[in-house]
């Protein structure tokens, strides 16, 4: 939230009991997370992060995997998100696709993004 300059009214939706949490390296030591939202036969990907040291490394790309492995198994149809413009292509070499206008989410501009799932 500090570095994103996202105040936690932003942050803190209340939804965090009903998503899957994916976190990367030891609990005391986490060097990247995010979380997965059920809505209804689609998973709304969501609060991507890696730590600066680890960033460049591969996590990120290895944390979205787990996300995406588990929404298949767990038989969601589609997988969204909204994601900072300057990681569209991040996303899309994950196979996502950009739809819509750039839109203002918490002050940094946005693009939803979708995948099938098969």
């Amino acid at each position: 939230m500090g570095e994103q300059n996202v105040s936690e009214a932003e942050e803190w939706d209340g939804l965090d009991d009903s998503c899957t949490h994916f976190l990367a390296g030891a609990a005391s030591n986490p060097a990247g997370c995010a979380r997965l939202l059920p809505k209804g036969d689609t998973a709304k990907v969501q609060r991507v992060a890696v730590m600066p040291p680890h960033r460049g490394t591969g996590l990120g790309r290895l944390i979205m995997l787990a996300v995406l492995d588990h929404a298949r198994a767990a038989g969601f149809v589609e997988v969204i998100l909204d994601s900072q413009t300057h990681a569209v292509p991040f996303y899309e070499k994950l196979g996502f696709i950009a739809h819509g206008p750039e839109f203002d989410d918490a002050g940094i501009p946005h693009r939803s993004m979708r995948l099938r799932t098969p």
